[in-house]
């Protein structure tokens, strides 16, 4: 089974002394965001936990602990966009970003990291023309220490429209325009193109719609086949092996106008003041009336069918 760290936070970022002292204890449980007195308690046992999933705007606190992550096999998509402080208030410096994102590729392999550049939003400063600049000279400097890179478009979620009104999305020419300079950006860097949950007529202009995680991509990172009990995707048009997020939402430092994690800066700096890195949850501690049940896990790994890349 997958352990998925990244979509309702940015535990890299944030909280890895919290993330660390959970593999040392062997187990990290998660609140239902749905219904915060169920609580899911997980192993980490690397005997059922076959990847670890991380999705981050800056790997760095972990780089310096990657050995004591060794002991799993990991997945990682690491977003970088062309993006200022105005947009992305506390995401660090985009050079050191990519040179972690180098080393991240170096030591586990281009096939456990992934590029996101995503959400592609237009405004003032970022048109169609600006973004295929921006996109150009980014999977220049990451030839070859990834193959794959993932893109997708603004959603407009009530608090996006509440937080962000002078944002939109690209419109369908705009979008068309967009993945058609970007899959020949891709080509000429080797990196393959995936939209995630966009239009599927992306695909007539050179982008791969079969998904950003998908069951393909994860048995790519972590080198075995896997036999998946069940694509947990929430979205219709996913595709991928989302695995079980120990985040917690209204968590995120980073504070981006187009994030769709946070509700408002208030409640984030709320929530924050509640962590604890000791604790068995993110946010808090068990506590009188929560029901906490052990998952069901097991090794979706398919014994003795390893991947072959040659």
């Amino acid at each position: 089974m997958i352990i998925n760290t990244g979509m309702r936070t940015d535990i890299p970022a944030f909280y890895s002394k919290w993330l660390l002292n959970r593999i040392k204890e062997g187990f990290v449980c998660a609140r239902n965001p749905f219904d915060e007195h169920q609580v899911t308690k997980y192993s980490l046992s690397p005997d059922i936990v076959d990847c670890i999933a991380f999705c981050t705007k800056n790997p760095h606190p972990l780089i310096s602990h990657l050995s004591e992550l060794d002991i799993y096999k990991q997945f990682w998509f690491v977003t970088i966009t062309p993006y200022g402080k105005d947009i992305e208030p506390n995401v660090p410096d985009k050079k050191q970003v990519i040179e972690d994102f180098k080393k991240l590729s170096d030591h586990l392999g281009a096939n456990s990291v992934a590029l996101r550049y995503d959400p592609i939003l237009i405004n003032d400063k970022f048109d169609v023309e600006m973004h295929i600049k921006c996109f150009d000279k980014l999977l220049s400097q990451l030839k070859g220490y990834t193959n794959d890179c993932t893109i997708s478009f603004l959603d407009l979620y009530e608090k996006v429209k509440r937080n962000a009104p002078d944002l939109r999305p690209p419109n369908n020419d705009e979008q068309i325009r967009l993945a058609k300079a970007f899959a020949e950006i891709g080509k000429k860097n080797n990196i393959v193109i995936h939209s995630c949950c966009e239009n599927k007529n992306l695909k007539d202009y050179g982008l791969d719609i079969t998904g950003c995680m998908s069951q393909e991509i994860v048995e790519k990172a972590i080198g075995n086949r896997l036999n998946p009990t069940k694509n947990n995707s929430k979205r219709e048009a996913c595709n991928c092996l989302m695995g079980n997020d120990i985040g917690a939402y209204n968590t995120c430092m980073h504070l981006c106008k187009y994030c769709y994690a946070n509700a408002n800066t208030r409640l984030v700096k709320e929530n924050i003041k509640k962590h604890n890195p000791r604790s068995s949850l993110l946010i808090g501690n068990i506590d009188d009336g929560d029901i906490v049940h052990e998952a069901n896990q097991k090794s979706w790994i398919v014994s003795g069918e390893q991947m072959s890349f040659f």
